[in-house]
């Protein structure tokens, strides 16, 4: 590893995994290996990301198009895409685009190759967030067989826990694992599970009724809250986890919902500050994976005035007994790998709620130069400041070793 620490080294809270063809082939019963997700080499017939929808359809064996690796699961066709594995392109090079796992960097899903890259990126440790199952598992919660489901959910953790963040780790990869999100019971049944061999961060959506599910306004999540509550399992939301990012028109450019993808993040976070739950869950904790920090000054702000101003007929006032910026300071974290204006507020968000990451290998990546960007744009800050930022933060959040490594 990079011994230079003039900056420190990185603990990285939001990075993704391409899972391996393997994955569910190998750990579903033998019965699904037909029906189960799986991998073919099959060509594009069209693709498109407008409105902040992917719409990619896959040709028949023999038609003209770019070939590309595809997830098949029940009536699912989902191609591997260069956006999911951008490292080491250049910009120019990185289009919306099928591609096979030959054609993306090895670190995207070896996990010899993947310390190989974060030590060329000055990266300790990292949480890896999926790709297949999407954010937060929405694959698995849209088939129809839920039965099914909730055996990749489990075979997904498994290997999660047992090859991608096993002993090839040496501890630097930290798990990140996934619930069926149709039954709050299974969830809750999964965190302890999963938390009994040493996992601390479970993924979750940041708007579940945009999946068709409860909000977190209702008591449908208790279970497992209460079990993320009990174990210390931290709630992880990674934007995108609604399966709806943030646009204006179906017309609309992805730059404009790449511009504002906070947004879901921002709207999440009011949610759960206005829901109560985490004086009913004190020891409940979320973070927002990739939705910057520059926003929630000003939303804390807002929701405080609101709180106080408006409780009497906004529905709180039964429910919230403290200001949401308190709340905000004891239980959520925000996550950035770049933003000089958050950095410049840190005062106005607290040093203590603030996690780096690096995205590696999606196209908004800092890779090989998280390091570099991270020196810039907190070159005003003191030592033991950026210190709490890059890495202590999340050394006390996911329960690691005082050296930064993941335990079981």
């Amino acid at each position: 590893m990079d011994t230079d620490l003039t900056f420190p080294q990185i603990i990285s809270v939001d990075d993704h995994t391409v899972e391996p063809a393997h994955v569910w082939q190998d750990r579903l019963p033998k019965k699904y290996a037909d029906v189960g997700p799986r991998i073919v080499r099959a060509p594009l017939k069209e693709i498109s990301f407008l409105g902040g929808r992917f719409r990619p359809v896959m040709g028949a064996p023999g038609d003209d198009g770019p070939l590309g690796d595809w997830w098949l699961y029940e009536g699912l066709q989902r191609p591997l895409t260069r956006l999911d594995t951008a490292v080491g392109y250049s910009r120019d090079e990185i289009k919306l685009e099928v591609i096979t796992y030959e054609q993306m960097r090895p670190g995207s899903y070896d996990v010899p190759q993947r310390l190989a890259d974060m030590d060329v990126n000055h990266v300790q440790s990292a949480v890896c967030f999926p790709t297949f199952p999407r954010f937060c598992g929405q694959t698995f919660t849209e088939a129809q067989d839920h039965e099914l489901g909730l055996l990749c959910v489990q075979a997904y953790n498994d290997w999660m826990v047992e090859e991608w963040c096993g002993p090839d780790a040496q501890g630097r990869l930290i798990p990140l694992t996934l619930i069926p999100l149709w039954d709050a019971e299974l969830a809750a049944a999964e965190v302890r599970r999963n938390a009994a061999r040493g996992v601390r961060a479970v993924a979750f959506s940041e708007i579940p009724p945009h999946l068709g599910l409860p909000s977190v306004h209702s008591d449908d999540w208790d279970p497992f809250l209460a079990a993320c509550d009990e174990t210390g399992t931290v709630i992880a939301m990674h934007i995108g986890s609604s399966s709806r990012m943030p646009s204006t028109s179906k017309d609309a450019p992805p730059a404009v919902g790449s511009t504002i993808t906070f947004a879901n993040c921002c709207f999440s976070m009011v949610d759960w500050l206005m829901s109560g739950k985490f004086e009913r869950f004190p020891n409940l904790r979320v973070m927002y994976a990739e939705g910057q920090i520059g926003w929630i000054p000003y939303i804390l702000e807002r929701a405080d005035v609101v709180w106080e101003e408006n409780r009497g007929w906004g529905g709180v006032a039964d429910k919230v007994h403290r200001p949401p910026s308190e709340l905000f300071a004891e239980h959520v974290y925000g996550c950035f790998f770049d933003d000089a204006f958050g950095l410049r507020n840190l005062d106005s968000i607290g040093l203590a709620n603030v996690l780096y990451e690096t995205d590696y290998p999606h196209s908004d990546s800092t890779w090989p130069k998280s390091r570099e960007v991270g020196e810039a744009q907190m070159g005003h800050l003191e030592p033991e400041v950026v210190e709490r930022i890059v890495r202590r933060n999340a050394i006390d959040l996911l329960g690691l070793t005082p050296e930064g490594l993941w335990r079981p």
